[in-house]
């Protein structure tokens, strides 16, 4: 499969702090990788350097590169930066009650993204903007492309976010933790429309998601960060059946499972360290049940197995609860 994405050993710094070390993702055209792990492992970061934003908050590639279809988007101008981004990446935020312009008409915000990046006149856009509208089973297009962001509910206003995302035509969509203001109905329901997107349309789909359990549902491959560092890559079907990393086998343990007794649903004790603080070796080590002295000391390399990618020292040699 032909790259789309391809993100090789990225290291992301704000300042002075390393964020990032040595990211590696590959993602092809019609395929769908999950990029999962807590809060503050590095997930947003990570798809705001694959999107060129990270000057925005006042990051920078430190080592690597990231490529787009072949080009080298380090080396292109923040002009062609900007044409990407709307035209051949979408970008679907991750909370939609701030994401769209209180003082703006619903429509008038979809439109603007296919006017700007293909040149539509503004009844063309309008056309669009309704079949995407439909298209995202959104009923009463018309009245909702009138309507007021206040006027919409949660799960309305990330379809709407999603439509503004497709609106420019996009090969490669980003979701950044898309349901994760929503309700657990409304959930299922927006990342089987995406699922469907990158069926129907061919589209390449990153989802950043904390969710294992939507990870399993609709991704073909997952990418597991911790502290800024990939812990494992792999396709999900070998991945969830024997993970080789206890953060990926712990993080598996957090999904609800049906008859599961009440009160034997399990966390992860502890914490993402902060970036001002990761320690020495392997990050995970101080939450980590197995852990021995060289998992303290030392940094695991990303070595392959099986048909994917793992960093830890004892990787598949443990079972059962990985903290």
């Amino acid at each position: 499969m032909t790259a789309l994405l391809h993100l090789d050993e990225v290291s992301v710094a704000i300042g002075t702090i390393a964020l990032l070390e040595r990211i590696s993702l590959t993602l092809g055209q019609g395929e769908i990788l999950g990029l999962v792990g807590e809060s503050g492992s590095g997930k947003s970061l990570t798809a705001m350097a694959a999107m060129g934003l990270l000057p925005l908050i006042g990051g920078r590639i430190t080592a690597g590169s990231v490529g787009f279809d072949g080009q080298d988007m380090g080396a292109m101008t923040d002009a062609q930066r900007r044409a990407l981004r709307g035209r051949r990446i979408g970008f679907v935020t991750q909370n939609p009650m701030t994401a769209l312009d209180p003082v703006q008409r619903i429509g008038a915000q979809v439109d603007v993204v296919s006017r700007l990046h293909l040149g539509l006149s503004r009844t063309a856009a309008r056309a669009r903007t309704l079949d995407l509208l439909t298209q995202l089973r959104i009923p009463e297009a018309a009245a909702v492309a009138e309507a007021w962001p206040h006027q919409l509910s949660g799960g309305m206003k990330q379809r709407i976010v999603i439509a503004m995302a497709l609106a420019g035509d996009p090969d490669l969509i980003i979701a950044d933790e898309p349901t994760t203001a929503l309700d657990v109905t409304v959930q299922a329901q927006i990342i089987q429309i995406l699922g469907a997107l990158v069926r129907d349309r061919g589209l390449a789909l990153l989802l950043i998601t904390h969710d294992m359990g939507v990870v399993a549902q609709v991704c073909d491959r997952v990418a597991v960060l911790y502290a800024g560092r990939l812990a494992e890559e792999g396709p999900v079907g070998p991945i969830f059946a024997a993970p080789a990393h206890p953060y990926t086998r712990a993080l598996i343990g957090c999904i609800p499972q049906d008859g599961m007794a009440r009160g034997s649903l399990r966390g992860i004790p502890g914490a993402v360290p902060s970036a001002l603080a990761f320690p020495s070796g392997c990050r995970f080590h101080t939450r980590c049940a197995h852990a021995t002295d060289i998992c303290r000391t030392a940094v695991p390399a990303l070595l392959p197995r099986d048909q994917g990618l793992v960093a830890c020292h004892h990787a598949g040699q443990t079972t059962g609860d990985a903290a």
